[in-house]
């Protein structure tokens, strides 16, 4: 074996020093997660329980195996915005009678369950995490449907909710709805559109309109049971097709129903991994509160492969740039992880080659980022850096095994885009708090701005202001930094979530096993034509 060695010191004062700064991000990560478990408030919350219903978490925990894990997707979708943090919907993966599932479940307690922009955004990105990963798809449903004032934003997009369900059904992968309450207007579409769904008594209500609106368009009395009420559907429309007397019964047929789905996954189990070598709790440590300051993510694969046993690629080529192969509970992976920072030409034809190699033996790949992007200047051009990372951007864009990327520290540039960023479709991006992501650092973009404001001046013969300058540029340099942190993106959706560094190889090896659940093929070609 190739077990890696640590050369960590975790009593030296810059690893204590890193801990502490990891620690203080952690605390404040905690603190906007607090926001989406409270949901609408303590009012709130009190009044749904007032009203004998369980909480979305509550329900979801009820519907999944005893002591088995759910990872949550996109918990601080809304962070920063007008809306609740957690976009009043809850979305992830858990095991459910055995069989992995994406779980989805409203928020009522918030706005009763209504859909905001945000909303939208976290359910459609569900919905293509479970047809990419073959995952049955489980909705815990009570929504009146659109956020009303802000429908505008919802209501031409919102229709692809609606497709996506179509298409997973058409794909063969089973829909599961089960209606809490209000599942009205376009929500009706939710279990009109699944392939099994259930009822509670008395309390789902599933209509096109609602007594109100009957009265204003056809002048009918009607009243929401006989309109819309669980008994109606069960007996009357036929559409549900399980009846519960309350919620926990309608829980337990949901997962009776899962376990009747005969759905297997398209690989078998890994079977037992050996853990690494090291303690997760170092990974705090390793790295630096100032990212300009590099650190050997060799440290990191250490402490989440099995065993730590990692055979590097090229290992003496293109050394900004670590490749190799390891396991990750009992999964093959394929690493790439960023080692100083700056991507060269060696760096990008080497992670070309290795992103083939991956191809031809459907080995997934998982990119661990720290780049402040591609090597800029006039040796460095002229050396061809422009189409060696084309190379490298080619080669992650057409790759066919599933991607994984976690945003450790700096995510700048093209360098993003190379490392498999948002845009290039991984299976999951989730990041550390300590990661960033830009068009290029705070301090180079003000930099960059102040070169072009005072060369524009002297075109013009003009003076120069020098104090409006650092006003320009202290103010540049703190919007970059905010629209750069983890929450600020994560809560645009642009990755999966923000993780405790020591959780990696757990979500990791979640994801793969989720992965796993699908079938899937490298590229034995089609690259497209690579510059040379």
């Amino acid at each position: 074996m190739t077990v890696l060695a640590s050369s960590l010191d975790t009593k030296s004062p810059e690893h204590a020093a890193n801990r502490e700064a990891m620690l203080a991000k952690l605390a404040d990560l905690d603190a906007e997660h607090a926001k989406a478990l409270a949901g609408g408030g303590e009012k709130y919350v009190q009044r749904h329980r007032k009203r004998g219903k369980l909480l979305a978490r509550e329900r979801i925990e009820l519907l999944l195996d005893p002591d088995t894990p759910f990872l949550e997707l996109s918990p601080l979708a809304a962070w920063g915005s007008d809306y609740t943090v957690g976009a009043s919907l809850v979305t992830g993966i858990g095991v459910v009678e055995g069989v992995e599932c994406l779980i989805t479940a409203n928020d009522p307690t918030v706005r009763g369950g209504a859909s905001n922009p945000w909303s939208l955004k976290k359910a459609l990105r569900a919905n293509d995490i479970a047809l990419a990963n073959r995952l049955p798809c489980v909705n815990l449903v009570e929504s009146g449907g659109a956020d009303l004032p802000s429908q505008k934003e919802i209501f031409i997009p919102g229709g692809a909710i609606f497709r996506d369900l179509t298409r997973l059904s058409a794909a063969g992968i089973p829909t599961v709805a089960v209606v809490f309450g209000n599942s009205t207007a376009g929500g009706a579409y939710v279990p009109g559109m699944s392939d099994h769904v259930i009822m509670v008594k008395e309390r789902a209500k599933v209509f096109l309109g609602g007594p109100p609106l009957v009265k204003m368009a056809t002048g009918e009395e009607s009243d929401d049971e006989s309109l819309g009420g669980a008994e109606m559907h069960a007996r009357v429309s036929g559409l549900a097709d399980y009846f519960a007397v309350d919620e926990p019964d309608a829980l337990r047929q949901a997962r009776r129903v899962v376990a009747r789905l005969n759905h297997r996954k398209a690989y078998g189990d890994p079977g037992p991994a050996e853990p690494p070598k090291y303690d997760a709790d170092e990974l705090l440590g390793i790295v630096p509160g100032d990212l300009r300051t590099p650190f050997d993510p060799r440290e990191v694969i250490a402490r989440i492969v099995d065993a730590s046993d990692f055979d590097e690629f090229k290992p003496m080529y293109g050394t900004s740039l670590t490749t190799g192969w390891a396991a990750l509970h009992g999964y093959p992976i394929g690493v790439l992880a960023n080692a100083r920072g700056v991507l060269f030409s060696e760096e990008s034809q080497k992670a070309a080659q290795f992103i083939q190699l991956a191809n031809q033996r459907d080995i997934p790949l998982l990119f661990l980022h720290n780049t402040t992007g591609y090597m800029v200047g006039k040796e460095y051009e002229q050396g061809g850096i422009i189409k060696h990372g084309a190379m490298m951007i080619n080669a992650v864009s057409n790759s066919r095994v599933p991607h994984l990327s976690v945003l450790m520290g700096a995510s700048y540039g093209a360098g993003h885009y190379g490392m498999c960023g948002r845009a290039y479709d991984p299976r999951f991006l989730f990041a550390w708090p300590s990661a960033k992501s830009a068009v290029m650092g705070p301090q180079q973009l003000a930099g960059v701005l102040s070169i072009v404001a005072r060369q524009s001046a002297a075109a013009k013969g003009q003076p120069y202001d020098e104090e409006g300058d650092a006003a320009l540029r202290a103010m540049v340099e703190q919007q970059i930094e905010s629209e750069s942190l983890p929450m600020f993106l994560s809560g645009r959706l642009y990755d999966d979530g923000v993780i405790d560094p020591r959780d990696t190889r757990t979500v990791l090896g979640m994801c793969l096993s989720a992965i796993h659940t699908a079938s899937y093929e490298g590229a034995r070609g089609g690259f497209g034509v690579f510059r040379m």
